[in-house]
């Protein structure tokens, strides 16, 4: 499948935490910093992607458990294209939004790269 159709059809079918997340950082809502959804980077698609400050965020629901070396792999490969690379679960997503906020922005403003 073409990557853009599949990062399309990753954008409208978004889980609940997908929504949750993108409401708290789309249009600069998080410290002025532009993310991007669904974003092909090699052969992955990472879930949400801030290039300036060059970091990725994860959400990990059901579907990633028993997938821990596949979440391994992802994510020393997204840190070989230089990014900084944070996992959250689903639950936590949905039952502290504004820590999560807080965490990324603390990342971003703190140039961990």
């Amino acid at each position: 499948m073409d990557k853009t159709v599949n990062a399309r059809r990753l954008r409208r079918d978004q889980t609940l935490a997908e929504k949750t997340m993108w409401a708290l950082v789309r249009n600069r809502r998080l410290g002025g910093f532009r993310f991007l959804r669904q974003l092909p980077i090699d052969r992955y698609f990472a879930d949400f992607v801030c290039e300036a400050g060059k970091l990725v965020v994860e959400l990990d629901g059901a579907s990633h458990e028993g997938r821990e070396d596949y979440d391994e792999r992802r994510t020393e490969t997204l840190e070989l294209f230089g990014y900084v690379v944070l996992r959250f679960p689903n639950e936590r997503v949905l039952s502290d939004p504004g820590g999560i906020g807080d965490e990324i922005l603390t990342v971003l403003q703190s140039g961990r790269r």
